[in-house]
């Protein structure tokens, strides 16, 4: 078996190397479609924010100086000599003892120096359609009361969001209020999903003796999604090697950069993705049935198949097409797939669209122990019985089939290859299930 620490450094450096490349084809997208990717230029505002001196309250705009003095006592009755909504571009002259009542948004007009809110008038918030012909103010605003001057924000020019920032919707708000409707962003990145098995059949059908219904493709195509990448191809196929080279043919036709199979990796004598892609799909060699290449050596394809020190999840398959195209190859149990899709697909994709890639790590004390496989770093499924402390997500542990219990887990547990026996108390790494 070969190190986890080996296998999870070999994938790293070939997402880094088809990053490289892909974030050199940067697209120009609308905002809409902008969510999540991640920006490839700088991003200036066109205007300045605000573009114009507006009102904060709504209110009446006044001169200052008419108002000095006033109080609920004693009011300042001031005639209304304009209604400003938002959206008007009017801009009407106020005498000495007039005023214009103007609505959050709308533009002050040049003659006032404060706004007045409702709230500080004898007629407060009792507002009708029309407005009134006079209001009686009660309190005196200081110089510049709520008006928002053009610019405070951020003036024509300034920098909105740089290059590298992931589009969240606060930052697209952002550059829409700046007048911008496109953006340079590094494209998701594209995966074909291929789940194999003669023995599966879609959820929802009638199950014969010996057959199980399809999670894996619901899993791993979810998990994709999750990784704000796009599933471009998304098949299932059986345990025959033209269905499944096929498949893959359709895959590298898609112009993918990234194909996760599910199933046949192991040494089992239908194990179909091993076959197939260690007799060389990238050359149309035809699939062999008897003789399967050294599963621990890089075959034509460019995938090899290896036995990594972890549980579960030993068998993985990975490499690169002569197409391009990187191949994750995963175990067929629902549990194996999750795990070794957190642990090598997840990264890979976040650092394909130009994500810098963390893990949300953190530590946390086992409360209850278990057994561990000799000589393999187990990612335990575990769930969090108060804070900073956890638990099995099933009775059953880390068992690669234990598929119902999977959505319990709210984080997995690693446990060192050297260690034999978890025992209540131990403190053990724990990474967190994030999206």
């Amino acid at each position: 078996m070969i190190p986890f620490s080996d296998q999870l450094a070999r994938v790293l450096e070939a997402a880094q190397s088809i990053h490289a490349e892909r974030s050199q084809a940067t697209t120009r997208v609308a905002l809409q479609d902008a969510l999540g990717l991640v920006l490839a230029a700088d991003v200036t505002s066109t205007v300045q924010l605000p573009g114009f001196d507006n009102s904060a309250m709504d209110g009446f705009a006044v001169c200052r100086e008419d108002v000095l003095g006033a109080t609920a006592d004693s009011p300042v009755t001031l005639k209304v000599v304009a209604d400003i909504p938002a959206g008007s571009g009017l801009n009407p002259p106020l005498q000495p003892g007039e005023c214009a009542r103007i609505m959050t948004g709308s533009p002050t007009p040049t003659d006032a120096d404060a706004v007045v809110p409702f709230e500080k008038t004898v007629q407060g918030t009792d507002i009708t359609e029309q407005a009134a012909s006079a209001v009686e103010v009660i309190e005196a605003p200081k110089p510049g009361a709520n008006i928002r001057r053009a610019g405070e924000d951020a003036p024509a020019g300034a920098l909105v969001a740089k290059a590298g920032d992931v589009l969240a919707a606060r930052i697209l708000s952002g550059i829409a209020a700046a007048g911008v409707e496109t953006v340079a962003v590094v494209p998701a990145p594209r995966v074909a999903v291929i789940t194999t098995g003669d023995e599966v059949i879609a959820p929802g059908g009638t199950l014969e003796h010996g057959q199980i219904f399809d999670s894996n493709t619901t899993l791993a195509a979810s998990l994709v999604r999750e990784c704000g990448a796009e599933v471009a191809l998304q098949e299932h196929v059986g345990d025959g090697g033209s269905e499944f080279a096929d498949a893959v043919s359709r895959a590298v036709e898609a112009k993918v950069d990234v194909i996760v199979t599910t199933g046949g990796v192991s040494v089992g004598a239908f194990d179909v993705v091993r076959i197939v892609l260690g007799a060389g799909i990238d050359q149309g060699a035809a699939p062999v049935q008897d003789g399967a290449p050294d599963r621990h050596a890089e075959s034509d394809s460019g995938v090899s198949f290896n036995n990594v020190a972890m549980q579960p999840g030993k068998p993985q398959g990975f490499g690169q097409l002569a197409s391009g195209q990187l191949v994750f190859a995963l175990p067929g149990n629902p549990v194996s797939v999750f795990t070794s899709f957190e642990a090598f697909v997840k990264p890979t994709l976040h650092i394909l669209a130009g994500r810098e890639f963390t893990r949300e790590q953190t530590t946390a004390t086992a409360v209850e122990g278990w057994r561990t496989p000799p000589s393999r770093m187990q990612f335990m499924p575990v769930r969090f019985s108060a804070p900073g402390e956890i638990v099995r997500a099933t009775a059953g542990g880390s068992g690669s089939h234990l598929v119902s219990r999977l959505a319990a887990a709210e984080a997995l547990a690693l446990v060192p290859a050297e260690v034999e026996e978890v025992r209540p108390g131990d403190r053990l790494t724990i990474w967190k299930i994030l999206p």
